[in-house]
């Protein structure tokens, strides 16, 4: 077959083809569809606002940490002031938020000195209700639908002091000019002083007949190294201080840092080689005698070491997947919360060493922690002389203790219930000396007030605590 090239072009004569131009085949087009509106992606926003406070992560002398932003999730009036805390200090409150609706102030101000002191004092109290199942903890006159706040004063008066005061419902804390130095130090200005005073207002809350010198002298003892410890889990439950301790530490919790020592700034003002007290301490109750500072000392110290051996198992076994900071953060959250619920499950008065160790044994058994963990515990309270050694200490003492193994236990008992060391220690025999405590344990409530009294909770009134001279006095009159 032949194909010609006429076979491949149009005739001359054909109608010549039309081509369209877009234009033109546009004005012939359908309309097109109206186009919709564009609509943004909704952004999720927090179901409840927040505000950002600047506070000292440790207290001034801490230099490494300084002073950062905090951020509280709830709403904050002017005060600052919430449905929990409200913040007093003549011609300065009510403090306002700036334009942004934050309290942030110039350190060293008295602007800051309340915003800071209101945020620690919140923080604390949203780690233990964290703690206690996201539930309000009640202050000890929160009863029979009493919701009245907490006042926190910070600058109080003049003195090397703080204090709780169920009486007077609040939180005050002092200043003065340390000896041969020209600059105010303010209590207020400590996350370790603050935490630790409203330490003491929530386990009044907790357990309202603990505080009263009628108890033991452990029991004193428990109220506080309660304040201790919980200025040691606030600043692990903060990222930034645990990071920092992590780097500092090289994850030695043994080491020399601002977690052990206490309240560094007032210790040296009072002439002590850091803190005001050093959590990571040897003391066993044979060397305390009834004095409850140092009585304290001794539960804070094995709680300590309870969280560096916890921390040193944890990290062995989690190094690999999750940062050794992260790691401490949930261990000492974990911590806290079992002592947390063991004080909760602790007699209402009279409470031992032994008692609060024993339900830590049983809580950490019941939610099924390693039985290392309980060894940990058996042990540190026995070579402390609080409780007897039902694991041998051999392995512990002599340093060949197996820190990694999760089934430890030393002799294969994993025991729940120990028994008191000594019961006629002198710390659980005598009256308390109170002499060198804090603020609250010195307060005239809290020394002549039967426990049962306080254990019933409520508003405590002036008449309450002179209660014994009234009596004698109307028998006096009554003749």
């Amino acid at each position: 077959m032949t194909i010609h090239q006429q076979d491949f072009q149009a005739p001359r004569d054909a109608e010549p083809t039309r081509i369209e131009i877009p234009a033109q085949r546009a004005q012939r087009a359908v309309p097109p569809l109206p186009r919709p509106v564009p609509r943004p992606v909704p952004v999720p926003v927090p179901l409840r606002p927040g505000h950002r406070f600047l506070v000292y992560k440790q207290d001034p002398s801490v230099t490494a940490l300084g002073a950062r932003l905090a951020f509280l999730p709830t709403v904050v009036l002017n005060g600052p002031m919430d449905a929990r805390v409200q913040t007093e200090l003549a011609q300065v409150t009510p403090v306002a938020r700036n334009i942004n609706g934050d309290f942030v102030f110039a350190a060293g101000t008295p602007q800051f000195d309340c915003a800071h002191t209101f945020a620690v004092v919140r923080q604390t109290m949203a780690m233990y209700e964290r703690h206690n199942g996201g539930n309000p903890i009640p202050f000890a006159w929160n009863v029979s639908g009493n919701t009245d706040r907490i006042t926190v004063f910070p600058h109080a008066g003049e003195g090397a002091n703080a204090f709780y005061s169920r009486t007077a419902k609040a939180l005050k804390f002092l200043f003065f000019t340390p000896q041969g130095q020209r600059a105010v130090l303010h209590t207020c200005r400590s996350l370790d002083i603050v935490a630790h005073e409203t330490g003491h207002a929530i386990l009044d809350g907790l357990k309202p007949g603990w505080l009263s010198a009628g108890n033991p002298p452990q029991t004193g003892g428990l109220h506080e190294a309660f304040g201790d410890i919980t200025a040691i889990f606030l600043a692990l439950a903060e990222p930034d201080q645990a990071e920092a301790l992590v780097a500092l530490t090289k994850a030695n919790l043994h080491d020399k840092s601002f977690l052990s020592e206490l309240a560094e700034e007032f210790g040296k003002a009072l002439g002590m080689p850091s803190g005001l007290r050093n959590a990571d301490n040897d003391l066993k109750l044979s060397q305390v005698g009834n004095e409850v500072h140092a009585i304290s000392q001794v539960f804070t110290g094995a709680i300590y070491d309870v969280l560096a051996d916890v921390y040193t198992f944890e990290l062995s076994r989690q190094r690999r997947t999750k940062d050794p900071a992260i790691v401490l953060i949930e261990t000492a959250s974990a911590l806290c919360k079992l002592v947390f619920d063991a004080i909760v499950a602790s007699p209402a008065t009279g409470a031992r060493y032994v008692d609060v160790a024993n339900k830590m044994l049983q809580v950490s058994a019941g939610r099924g922690d390693p039985a290392i963990y309980r060894t940990f515990i058996r042990n540190r309270f026995a070579v402390r002389e609080i409780t007897t050694a039902a694991t041998p200490l051999r392995d512990m003492l002599s340093g060949r203790m197996t820190m990694t193994e999760p089934g430890y236990t030393g002799d294969g008992q994993d025991v729940t219930e120990v028994e008191p060391r000594d019961e006629h220690s002198a710390s659980l025999r005598a009256d308390q000396d109170r002499s060198r405590c804090c603020g609250t344990m010195q307060m005239p409530e809290y020394q002549v007030v039967a426990p049962e009294k306080l254990a019933r909770r409520g508003s405590l009134e002036d008449d309450d605590i002179l209660r014994d001279e009234l009596d004698e006095l109307h028998r006096a009159f009554s003749k």
